[in-house]
């Protein structure tokens, strides 16, 4: 087999006489960043997408060239945004830019957040676990539903007349 891996019963056998240390730093991710120190990952809700970037810094938020708090003016969607920091325990340790397109005020918040957590994940591979536990790492997969023919909305039905 000259030094390949056929079944996982090989594996096994090969993970067996290692310690788990060894194993661990073989599995070990690296961060992903670019030649700015800062790691790019892309965030998406409903019809939202968002490209997020963080670098260390002061805990800066710049959304699409504007401030957070002027940005998303509801105090709701700012809480929602600082969210994956506040889990990872790293809040106002990162500035975060971002450019987002498409949807509403509520599914850009939920991109972003998104998004960051996604990042956060390439800048520090170890703060995976506890942001997938938080459900951080999932996209919420609820788009609307499209419009059929014969009908006025997506499941609306035309009135109906006896005569």
């Amino acid at each position: 087999m000259s030094g390949e891996t056929k079944t996982l019963a090989d594996l096994k056998e090969i993970v067996a006489g290692t310690p788990a240390a060894t194993v661990e730093a073989a599995i070990k991710l690296e961060p992903k960043r670019d030649a700015q120190g800062r790691s790019y990952a892309t965030g998406r809700r409903k019809n939202a997408i968002a490209r997020v970037w963080i670098k260390p810094g002061k805990g800066q938020f710049t959304i699409n060239d504007h401030p957070a708090s002027k940005y998303f003016a509801r105090p709701v969607l700012r809480m929602l945004i600082t969210q994956p920091f506040l889990v990872a325990d790293r809040y106002q340790q990162f500035d975060v830019i971002c450019s987002v397109v498409g949807g509403g005020l509520s599914g850009q918040a939920g991109a972003v957040r998104h998004g960051i957590s996604r990042a956060l994940c390439y800048f520090e591979p170890d703060l995976r676990s506890i942001l997938k536990k938080a459900g951080f790492l999932t996209r919420d997969p609820r788009v609307v539903e499209r419009k059929k023919y014969g009908r006025p909305k997506a499941r609306r039905s035309f009135q109906f007349s006896k005569r």
